[in-house]
């Protein structure tokens, strides 16, 4: 015997429900992806808005030589992003080139708060280790610029596609707000604050070194939350 109109359409009906996905909300691990872009943004401009003038003044670089690495540090950190994004496409993914390149961005900031303690001997040594930090930050900086607002568009499914607007608007949002902060408060510590009867540079430093911390410990955290999408090539080779 054939079925009814009405069983019929109880059957469609439950066919469609079935069909149905419940939707899905916003990606609970871009939380941690925005706090680690606020943070290395932070670190990044805190440190260069004094840049030069720790050349000037506390190492005691004339201006030629201080403007001219300020700009080849400049330089470096929006070069370094083709090297960032080859390996990370080639090799290593987002996930991992983030993560291993923050460390490495973490320890050059290290290494130019050390430049500007005031205890550690003569010129040189600041100078050495000061150079030595603004090569490696920019490296690392560079390195994962190309990967982050990239792994975090990753997050999303095809059809989100108004939470991945709403992400980079949030995204571009901490990006700002990292550099105002920084750039507002870092001045004030290195004039404000002294540091063995001289402006502090070493904290003026410091913090973004450890707000750099608290970057990798932010995006670290939402680990287990993250879609890794696997390397699949660039476009170069």
């Amino acid at each position: 015997m054939g079925a009814t109109k009405d069983e019929k359409g109880s059957s469609d009906d439950v066919s469609q429900m079935e069909e149905v996905k419940p939707a899905k909300g916003f990606p609970k691990c871009i939380f941690f992806i925005l706090g680690n872009e606020f943070c290395e943004r932070y670190s990044y401009y805190g440190m260069r808005t004094i840049l030069v003038l720790y050349l000037k003044y506390y190492l005691h670089w004339d201006e030629d030589t201080a403007t001219a690495v300020y700009h080849a540090f400049t330089v470096l950190a929006y070069l370094f992003p083709i090297f960032g994004a080859i390996v990370a496409d080639s090799w290593w993914g987002k996930y991992n080139t983030i993560l291993y390149l923050s460390i490495v961005y973490a320890l050059g900031m290290i290494l130019n708060m050390l430049g500007a303690i005031g205890t550690l001997g003569n010129t040189t040594v600041h100078a050495v280790l000061s150079s030595m930090g603004l090569l490696v930050i920019a490296f690392g900086t560079g390195g994962i610029k190309p990967c982050v607002s990239a792994f975090g568009g990753d997050q999303f499914d095809e059809d989100q596609d108004q939470y991945r607007r709403s992400f980079f608007s949030l995204f571009y949002f901490a990006i700002n707000a990292g550099s105002l902060v920084s750039t507002f408060v870092s001045p004030i510590i290195r004039d404000e604050v002294t540091c063995f009867g001289d402006d502090c540079y070493a904290l003026a430093f410091g913090i973004p070194a450890a707000l750099m911390v608290i970057a990798i410990f932010s995006f670290f955290m939402g680990t287990r939350f993250y879609y890794r999408q696997p390397p699949t090539g660039n476009i170069f080779f």
